[in-house]
């Protein structure tokens, strides 16, 4: 089925499990909306983070998308539930996944979440880790900070290796084996992040294991594309902020030329206007 697969998020950050899937799903078609203009999601208001996410969403279905990815774990944090009742087709977060392979991966039991204001304080990771095993012990940390230096453009400057390491310096000494990336923003701070913690501690990119989870779900419900499909993969990049800006760090981080297109709040708005009345 060359049906796309539609990625959101509240920025860039989404691209992490955007190139993942293009690795590991090389067949599948894909349509990604990054909502550049209102980022950061962390400090919002529940409410906000709701509309925001609920209207991506139906942007994303004007698309006849076949399966959703909610690529933020502050949008999963909130919406999920609400959205995978709402729709038909298969929607997945990425915070199960990431929590999946957290209490996988620890040794000592001493695990770490890294995430924004809005994840953190949704208490889902330690509560997904906590119903599989009660016994971890669990640290989290809101990094604030952490996603501007993304959107900005400065997750490679020294800026980032300085704003890192005053951010993490409160788990340093905590023991943990196994640190969570609950923010799909981290990975491209992934290499800063790992020398500040140290090469002894495995980093849970949430992202990277929701796309396992995607392939799973294509398999289930009989939706993937095969290789013997001879109709064109597509791929089209949608942002709400500059798509300039957008294309310099998606070139960057997808090691690709991409186009991208932008769509305006106002047209977000009128297609969930639209949506609502059937």
């Amino acid at each position: 089925m060359n049906r796309p697969i539609g990625f959101l998020d509240s920025g860039v950050g989404g691209l992490t499990v955007v190139k993942e899937a293009m690795r590991q799903l090389p067949n599948e078609s894909i349509i990604y909306i990054g909502d550049n203009a209102r980022c950061p999601y962390g400090p919002r208001s529940v409410e906000e983070i709701a509309t925001f996410t609920n209207q991506m969403v139906d942007f994303l279905l004007t698309k006849d998308i076949k399966l959703l990815v909610i690529a933020c774990n502050t949008a999963t944090a909130v919406a999920l539930d609400e959205i995978k009742q709402r729709l038909s087709i298969p929607v997945i977060g990425v915070i199960q996944p990431g929590a999946r392979a957290a209490n996988k991966y620890t040794k000592n039991g001493k695990i770490g979440v890294l995430g924004t204001e809005g994840t953190i304080k949704s208490g889902m990771y330690l509560e997904n880790l906590l119903q599989k095993n009660k016994d971890l012990n669990m640290t989290s940390l809101a990094c604030p900070a952490l996603v501007p230096l993304v959107e900005s453009q400065q997750y490679a400057t020294p800026l980032a290796k300085k704003v890192i390491a005053e951010t993490l310096a409160p788990i340093k000494n905590k023991g943990l084996d196994t640190v969570i990336l609950g923010c799909t923003h981290y990975p491209l701070l992934r290499d800063t992040i790992q020398k500040t913690l140290g090469h002894t501690v495995k980093l849970v990119d949430s992202g990277q294991e929701t796309i396992s989870d995607v392939s799973i779900l294509l398999d289930y419900n009989d939706i993937a594309k095969l290789s013997d499909d001879p109709s064109p993969r597509v791929t089209e990049f949608y942002t709400t902020g500059s798509p300039e800006l957008f294309k310099e760090i998606a070139d960057d981080w997808l090691d690709q030329p991409i186009e991208v297109d932008r769509v305006t709040i106002e047209t977000l708005e009128a297609i969930q206007k639209q949506m609502k009345e059937g």
